[in-house]
């Protein structure tokens, strides 16, 4: 829990110029775990500022990210493209009292100084030359339609010091700090000067997010001070890597999180993966979403960057789906199975009919690794023609004696009744015993025979649910084929 006075609000401030991100989901999803564990705000902000990359389909794919994974949000979303009044209200305070001034220096000309920087091997920042700027001077610039751009008077001595809940304090030496722009030529804010004002005006308590903001944050520390605002407290994450250790991008694979959605992946299993990438409660995998608001601790966020690995997320994902009621996995996968099978909907118009799909999805579900496993792992229950791997044939069903095994089998199965997998299981292990061969000689071939795979859900539950009359069907195909 978080031990100051001041009521915990923190927020989530995406860019509205691509889809929710693995990274941005995790700090989205760290502000969430912090403001609900210290009972505080959760805030959506939207910052869109940059008109030129703002984008209305990406504010949508935040939003159908955020819901999907449940990250309900207290307040919001604000959009800083509704708030200039206010940015133009603190830039013109701070020109008054003298912390900022107008800079009027062309493209050209600061092209120019940070060529003569480098030819110093001095930091490439700007000179100051429109610092101390007389009247007179601006009243020329202005006379002549010069563009201009607000810049923030930076200290040229001394360090900014910047205290961080995950790192220790981290010291910026002002002199390498110049003297930057909060208002662009075109009005609008730059990103470090509308951020403080928005997380002002918000009463940000904590600001959660990647260290890649590192760099911002002294020169925001900056604008709190030259305003006279509280500094809130910081925490940098560290980023997410792929693989080969370099940052998480497309090249490494899905990275919106709808995508994952898409791939079969659970709202859940995303979350506590997340949660993962950077954070742990020693040795354990798998927390509930109120375990992880109740054991979630800011600063015990790792130091270094976490690497993504579908594989983790994958067994995740399949942890979590064996724990799901067989009607909740039903209902997660409805669409896409009747979608595939639509002989599933008239099956599920009877009582019989929906304890026979009850029991598919039972007898799948242990090997099911992502939701989109559904329709491959039951074709073999619906299909009237089953496709064979050629491999499994080739090892089960061109044995010698397999013809004779399986005419037996089938003679024998056509007795069952009622057809259940307690009635089925000592005709397979009584003709085994009766020919003298192993049972595994009988149950591989009629398992390729009935399946068209040599690896199948339990043999006798998956012979109960093909049925009767496609068991024998199928069974009597193989024993006429010409293997």
């Amino acid at each position: 829990m978080d031990s100051s006075n001041k009521k915990v609000r923190v927020r989530f401030a995406p860019s509205p110029t691509g889809y929710l991100h693995v990274g941005g989901a995790r700090t989205a999803l760290y502000n969430w775990l912090f403001a609900r564990q210290n009972k505080g705000v959760f805030v959506l902000r939207i910052e869109d500022t940059d008109q030129q990359r703002h984008n209305e389909e990406a504010v949508a794919a935040i939003i159908e990210g955020m819901k999907w994974l449940g990250m309900d949000w207290d307040e919001g979303p604000f959009y800083q493209s509704q708030r200039m009044e206010l940015y133009k209200k603190y830039c013109d305070q701070l020109i008054k009292e003298g912390k900022a001034y107008y800079c009027y220096c062309s493209a050209e000309e600061l092209a120019a100084q940070r060529k003569e920087a480098e030819e110093k091997k001095e930091a490439p920042k700007y000179s100051g030359k429109c610092r101390c700027l007389t009247k007179e001077q601006i009243d020329q610039f202005e006379k002549e339609g010069r563009s201009r751009v607000v810049r923030l008077k930076t200290p040229q001595e001394g360090a900014t010091i910047v205290k961080d809940l995950i790192r220790d304090d981290i010291r910026f030496e002002n002199g390498l700090l110049d003297d930057f722009v909060i208002t662009k030529s075109d009005g609008f804010p730059t990103y470090n000067f509308a951020v403080v004002i928005d997380d002002h005006l918000m009463e940000i308590s904590h600001v959660i997010r990647g260290d890649d903001h590192l760099s911002n944050t002294p020169r925001q520390v900056l604008i709190y001070q030259a305003l006279g605002f509280d500094v809130p407290k910081f925490a940098h994450i560290p980023m997410i890597l792929g693989p080969d250790k370099t940052r998480l991008s497309k090249r490494h694979g899905a990275t919106s999180v709808i995508e994952y959605k898409k791939m079969g992946f659970l709202s859940e299993a995303m979350i506590n993966y997340l949660a993962r990438l950077g954070w742990g409660h020693g040795d354990r995998e798998i927390f509930s979403r109120q375990e992880l608001i109740d054991l979630f601790n800011i600063s015990r966020v790792n130091k270094t960057s976490a690497v993504f690995d579908i594989e983790k997320l994958t067994w995740m994902n399949a942890s979590y789906i064996r724990q799901m009621a067989p009607e909740k996995l039903l209902e997660e996968t409805r669409n896409m199975l009747e979608s595939a099978y639509p002989e599933v909907k008239d099956i599920e118009s009877t009582p019989e009919g929906k304890e026979r799909i009850k029991k598919i999805i039972v007898c799948i579900q242990e090997r099911m690794r992502t939701l989109n496993d559904i329709v491959g792992l039951c074709d073999f229950f619906f299909l009237d023609e089953i496709k064979y791997d050629p491999l499994s044939s080739e090892k089960h069903l061109k044995e010698e004696g397999v013809k004779e095994i399986l005419t037996r089998l089938a003679k024998a199965l056509e007795t069952v009744e009622p057809f259940t997998k307690e009635n089925i299981e000592p005709v397979f292990r009584n003709l085994a015993k009766d020919m003298g061969i192993k049972a595994g000689k009988v149950i591989h071939p009629a398992r390729v025979a009935l399946t068209g795979r040599s690896d199948s859900p339990p043999m006798f539950d998956t012979v109960e649910l093909i049925g009767k009359e496609a068991s024998l069907k199928r069974l009597n195909e193989v024993i006429n084929s010409k293997l």
